[in-house]
């Protein structure tokens, strides 16, 4: 193809990039990939008719936009190779370009599976994937995100019915994402995209609006870029850079819906950004811009003393300027570069390792990891999952200073679990800026939170599940549970799957053998037979998750390939075919009295379990 008519970047274009931001970069293993990922999709085309090597170039050129290693750009070009050809392997990429490489390009793979699926449960399965994949190597994700975008840039050439889920997983998992891992730049842009096709009337309305004061707009915030230059140039501030720009679509368009305003009620629709060299000279321009211009109250934000999770560091104060009002962010080159790239800003390159801080940085991740593992319901993890990790945050105070960082309406019974589960069990009270509150209420930026415990304390009670609001608090007051009421949760799980198995036509003696069980404990990750039953008691599973997995595994034996039923109108009579079992079955239902082990026979009312008190 000649290089004019090129519907990708070129090899020595791509290494080009590299080195404008690593100059002593080896570049060598992109080049290696960018030639056999060309040789591997040869032939292969994408649903708009390019050929497929345009998207893993398109992957490659937006990891270099995040500045990101050789190895991870490497990665990111061939990412697809595994998933497209069937004689291409994990072991061929580590052979021909590394065991990094491959970890990387095997993550993503695997993380194939997250494309959309209206099965909630599966969806969440992917998710828990996908973390334990960033625990692994955190430019996994990155590379996905990546991926996510360009397929995002090109959603047009998808099937309608397409557009829209894929759309709404974007917004719902990636962008929140991108926005933990402190990646701007993709969050931004993700949301946009996704809003095109969500609410596509809501899109090209806003962008109309925005557009049809675009000149009046950019006069303004040239005048006011102009009069912030020359006042710090006069206060010996140097070596600045200033820049305007509207809002994000998307935001703007949240802000419409949760404030239920109309576009021209929204006030603040422009962001100047002021970057300067050193903190000292944030706090100088800060003081700055309140001579130029009014503060508006409660409008002032210091991120910097007190970054965000995702690493966010800036000053934000909102201005009024002849009326309207604009909001002004101070930051250094340093914080810039974080607030644009996030996670990916702190990757040291020479080394290919993550700088030393970068664990502390991750520790949200970690926690979720820690609590993840004792939910067995994908639903109840999904679900958990979009509350802990995408969910705006409040930060809040120890007693010492520390700063701790939960999602909004957590309550003093979160920030005592946070602390230490211990804690969170012998918590008696808790005082919120020296004043006694209820265990319940939501807390704020900026309170001091001071949690009171006893040793006389017996513990959660089950109302507190209604007071947490993380997963992290619940996951703990429900291990706390499970273990106090251990034998009543067994007893209540057996009776309980008891029930289900007769409502679905089995009885405990057919399901519950050692060859049928032995599969189902382990796809739970319970211990024994006993755990299972508690889990069921303690709802941690429901019985039909049980039962129908044991019926799978009962159903693969071919000893009852055949429905083998005795006949209750005739105990001689075996049922041997699936016509004869059909006919009599409603029969059987209404007739049939199931022995328990610990269950009675009562006249008429068949199909109820009932038991005798243990006294």
């Amino acid at each position: 193809m000649p290089e004019t008519d090129r519907m990708y970047i070129s090899v020595d274009d791509l290494v080009g990039k590299i080195l404008e931001y690593q100059p002593d970069a080896e570049t060598e293993i992109v080049r290696k990939a960018y030639l056999f990922t060309e040789k591997a999709h040869e032939g292969q085309f994408r649903q708009s008719g390019e050929p497929y090597f345009s998207h893993p170039c398109a992957v490659a050129e937006i990891l270099c936009s995040l500045r990101l290693d050789p190895e991870t750009i490497a990665a990111g070009l061939l990412h697809d190779c595994v998933e497209d050809n069937e004689d291409i392997t994990v072991e061929t990429i580590k052979r021909d370009f590394g065991s990094d490489v491959a970890l990387l390009v095997d993550g993503v793979t695997k993380l194939k599976k997250m494309d959309f699926t209206t099965r909630e449960a599966m969806q969440a399965e992917s998710l828990r994937k996908m973390l334990m994949a960033m625990a692994k190597d955190i430019r996994v994700v990155l590379i996905k995100l990546a991926d996510r975008l360009h397929n995002m840039r090109t959603l047009k050439f998808q099937r309608k019915v397409r557009q829209v889920p894929i759309a709404r997983e974007t917004l719902d998992i990636y962008a929140p994402l991108a926005h933990r891992l402190g990646v701007s730049t993709i969050k931004w842009e993700l949301e946009d995209l996704s809003l095109r096709y969500i609410d596509p009337e809501g899109f090209y309305k806003l962008k109309e609006k925005i557009g049809l004061r675009r000149s009046e707009r950019e006069a303004w915030v040239q005048r006011i870029i102009d009069t912030l230059h020359k006042r710090l140039a006069a206060a010996g501030i140097h070596g600045v850079t200033i820049d305007g720009r509207p809002k994000h679509l998307y935001s703007i368009y949240r802000k419409m819906k949760n404030q239920n305003k109309t576009f021209e009620q929204i006030t603040d629709l422009i962001a100047v950004r002021v970057i300067v060299n050193t903190t000292a000279e944030c706090y100088s321009v800060l003081g700055e811009v309140h001579l130029l211009w009014t503060q508006m109250a409660g409008r002032f934000k210091d991120y910097i003393s007190v970054p965000k999770s995702n690493m966010y560091q800036s000053l934000h104060t909102t201005v009024m300027d002849e009326g309207r009002p604009f909001e002004v962010q101070i930051r250094t080159y340093e914080m810039h570069a974080t607030a644009e790239y996030g996670i990916a800003a702190h990757w040291r390159y020479k080394e290919g390792k993550p700088a030393d801080n970068l664990d502390n940085k991750l520790s949200w991740l970690r926690r979720i990891l820690d609590w993840q593992q004792d939910i067995r319901d994908p639903n109840e993890f999904g679900e958990m999952l979009r509350t802990d990790l995408f969910e705006d945050e409040v930060l809040v105070f120890t007693p010492k200073g520390e700063v701790i960082s939960l999602p909004r309406g957590a309550t003093p019974l979160d920030f005592a679990y946070r602390i230490h589960s211990a804690v969170g069990n012998k918590c008696i009270g808790a005082k919120v800026n020296n004043h006694i509150v209820p265990l319940g209420k939501p807390l704020e930026t900026g309170d001091f939170v001071e949690i009171m415990t006893s040793s006389a304390s017996k513990g959660p009670g089950t109302d507190w599940l209604k007071m947490v609001k993380t997963s992290e608090a619940k996951t703990k007051i429900r291990t706390f549970l499970k273990s106090v009421n251990k034998e009543e949760n067994i007893n209540r799980g057996k009776d309980m799957l008891e029930k289900e198995a007769r409502r679905m036509d089995y009885s405990m003696s057919q399901l519950f053998r050692n060859e049928y069980l032995e599969p189902v404990i382990k796809r739970y990750s319970v211990r024994s037979l006993d755990d299972l039953y508690a889990s069921v008691g303690f709802s941690s599973l429901t019985s039909g998750q049980v039962i129908n997995r044991l019926i799978e595994e009962y159903k693969k034996d071919p000893r009852n390939a055949q429905p083998l039923v005795p006949d209750i109108r005739n105990p001689e009579r075996i049922v041997s075919s699936a016509q004869e079992y059909h006919e009599f079955m409603d029969e059987n239902k209404r007739q049939q009295a199931v022995h328990s082990s610990n269950g009675i026979i009562v006249h008429g009312m068949s199909g109820m379990l009932t038991s005798f008190s243990r006294c």
